[in-house]
């Protein structure tokens, strides 16, 4: 909670307790929404806190502050993107490697989701693995409902090309 102190010594809440409220409330879907983004849980929390810092001084003007998070989240990200990080620190290393299927098929396709543009992997992110509707992802990147739609059908295209279907036979496990 943020405290104001005056000059005679007297406390109380600041007008931004309304803003403590909302990221008590909305903390889990927006940090949802940055791994989803970014495929990474710190780098979620890294990306979260940047948009909270980065919307408080704004707060009292917004009429939509979980889309204008969003917005501050992706327009982060395109900075982020430009400068992909490839590596990846582990604490155990394993002795010898795992075969998961699902796993392998999971990673597949945040390698493939990483290597679009930053928009269309805006537009599959917020309709597809947050659910929205095309009207809703419009608003939160600020673009028309055709842009949306067309990003959406290129980048669906782009990741079947990316992510070919699996055979008949690595299906049921046979090599």
């Amino acid at each position: 909670m943020f405290v104001r102190v005056d000059t005679r010594g007297e406390t109380g809440p600041m007008p931004d307790d309304d803003f403590e409220a909302f990221v008590q409330q909305r903390y889990t879907a927006l940090l949802r929404t940055a791994y989803l983004l970014c495929g990474s849980r710190d780098r979620a929390e890294d990306l979260l806190q940047n948009a909270l810092a980065a919307a408080l001084p704004k707060w009292r003007r917004m009429d939509h502050p979980e889309a204008y998070l969003r917005r501050i989240m992706i327009n982060q990200l395109a900075n982020v993107w430009r400068r992909p990080i490839r590596e990846i620190v582990t604490a155990v290393l394993p002795d010898r490697p795992g075969h998961d299927p699902a796993i392998e098929d999971r990673d597949e396709l945040w390698s493939a989701l990483r290597r679009l543009p930053v928009r269309m992997r805006a537009v599959l992110v917020l309709r597809y693995w947050e659910d929205r509707s095309e009207q809703e992802t419009a608003q939160i990147l600020g673009v028309s409902v055709g842009t949306v739609k067309s990003h959406a059908s290129r980048g669906l295209d782009r990741l079947r090309e990316l992510v070919p279907e699996p055979s008949m036979a690595t299906r049921n496990g046979e090599n």
